[in-house]
């Protein structure tokens, strides 16, 4: 059986024209329900780490915990590299900005001393050509 309300639209998205009723007056409006509630704020989740926390089997648990400490330390040695050719590049004499190493140290948190040997290993990268 049809349905005998009239749709709010044409396929082609053009509102529909309002329908009259069978009492010839104009058509009732209908109005958003209201809220008899509040809806629930979303509660934070807890915070995981790689989800380690729901591992039971200890044998699992060693296994992707060494996995991700191998990893960790693998990101770390990359993002020194990156550091020392940064620091290098900053210290270049040839550059009219050159940095001194107290000054890539005070930039980065480091001492002068642990500035200048990052500067040192990276003119070393630089001059083996390592491609990071």
């Amino acid at each position: 059986m049809p349905d005998p309300r009239t749709p709010a639209s044409d396929r082609s998205g053009v509102p529909a024209p309002a329908a009259q009723d069978q009492g010839g007056t104009a058509p009732r409006r209908l109005r958003p329900a209201q809220l008899i509630f509040e809806p629930q704020a979303a509660e934070p989740e807890a915070e995981r780490f790689f989800d380690l926390e729901s591992i039971d089997d200890p044998t699992e648990l060693l296994r992707r915990s060494t996995e991700l400490t191998v990893a960790f330390r693998a990101a770390a040695e990359r993002a020194t590299d990156f550091q020392a050719l940064a620091a290098a590049q900053l210290a270049d004499p040839r550059r009219f900005d050159a940095l001194t190493p107290a000054e890539i140290g005070a930039r980065a948190d480091w001492t002068p001393d642990y500035a200048a040997r990052m500067v040192e290993y990276g003119r070393g990268l630089q001059r083996r050509g390592e491609q990071l």
